[in-house]
């Protein structure tokens, strides 16, 4: 067993400093050895994270801990949305078999001069990371990083919030890409989910600009959009920004991966729609809805999938959703996070809803990354 003693514990309260205790007492004296904690806190508690970061090194003598915030949390089986509320995961990794970062850039020049040398050494190939929404190259920060690590796989989301945007890299950051590289030592499994459906076929992108599409398939892109909504959405503009967008596949996906992107405008007189993508000619692209129960189907086949592949029960998880998914899509009884105990059993699971999930070297909208120590 390459990671041992995951334990979790989670705990909502007005005073960050109860909640931070509460946590800690639920973890118990056997989480002692643990040496890497995650930490994620609702927003409500994002102007004390860097003193509740403090408080749980403190007390907990564990140096190394990387987290974020989210408008919610999740933990195992449970969700807090619109509460001060916190949840923990530590663990004992093997001694150098990972390494916490912060600061990345395009240009990788300050990670690779911190950790370029021990990604050589170690073969690290996978990072659980956190990302800002307010930045414009967070998706570019993604590939660099994946291409750095020689194809390499990242998991993680962007920290939604109705204030400040804390990163916790072991000390307080934010404005970028930060989190934790782990070598072959630690086994994880990862997987996927997305949170909408597909309205119709992939249509090939015959004329562009930027991220307006003017032709799909030869055609005003308006005529092809409103062809495939239908009247029921169509007749109902309301509804468009909510349950509509547009869907760019995956290139070279054997398992018909797409990433969901905002609609931004659509120009009835000139035929043309904004998406939130910069797109090109010969791309594909579809329309998709943001629908509940495709979404549970699609999250039940994710965990059919990783229970396949399982040996045995998992140590602990992390749980990137999208924050419009959880009670904004499944409903108020925390079904998202029921539906991944009732598939693998109850363990340590932690999480938060973000403005955008990472996986792989792409960030995604409307989607569910579950990752497991195995």
């Amino acid at each position: 067993m390459h990671t041992a003693d995951v334990r979790a514990s989670h705990s909502t309260h007005a005073d960050w400093q109860v909640a931070a205790q509460s946590c800690l007492q639920a973890l118990g004296t056997d989480a002692a050895g643990a040496n890497l904690g995650f930490l994620y806190t609702t927003d409500l508690l994002a102007p004390h994270f860097g003193d509740i970061a403090a408080f749980l090194r403190d007390r907990s003598g564990i140096e190394h801990w990387v987290g974020s915030v989210g408008l919610g949390i999740c933990a195992t089986g449970i969700e807090y949305f619109d509460r001060p509320a916190l949840c923990l995961l530590t663990g004992r990794f093997p001694e150098q078999s990972f390494r916490v970062f912060s600061s990345v850039t395009d240009d990788l020049q300050a990670f690779e001069a911190a950790h370029g040398h021990w990604c050589e050494q170690s073969g690290a190939r996978f990072a659980m990371v956190h990302g800002d929404p307010h930045n414009a190259r967070i998706a570019t920060m993604v590939d660099t990083l994946c291409e750095r690590l020689d194809g390499g796989f990242l998991v993680g989301g962007l920290t939604s919030s109705r204030g400040a945007h804390p990163q916790l890299a072991d000390a307080l950051t934010g404005g970028g890409l930060s989190g934790v590289l782990f070598d072959p030592q630690v086994k994880v499994a990862t997987r996927l989910s997305q949170g909408c459906m597909p309205l119709g076929p992939r249509h090939t992108i015959t004329r562009c600009r930027e991220n307006l599409l003017i032709q799909l398939d030869g055609r005003p892109a308006v005529d092809v959009f409103h062809e495939e909504i239908g009247d029921l959405l169509g007749t109902d503009p309301a509804l468009l920004g909510a349950r509509v967008f547009a869907g760019l596949p995956v290139r070279a996906s054997d398992t018909g991966d797409y990433l969901v992107r905002n609609l931004l405008a659509i120009d009835e007189g000139s035929g043309s729609m904004a998406i939130a993508e910069a797109v090109e000619e010969g791309d594909p692209v579809m329309f998709c809805r943001r629908d509940a129960v495709a979404a549970e189907q699609d999250m039940r086949r994710m965990l059919a999938e990783m229970a396949r592949v399982l040996e045995g029960p998992p140590l602990g998880g992390i749980y990137y959703s999208c924050l419009a998914r959880g009670p904004n899509l499944f409903g108020s009884e925390c079904q998202e996070l029921k539906l991944i105990e009732a598939a693998l059993g109850r363990f340590p699971l932690v999480g938060f809803f973000g403005n955008g999930e990472i996986s792989h070297n792409r960030l995604y909208a409307y989607t569910g990354v579950l990752t497991l120590f195995t």
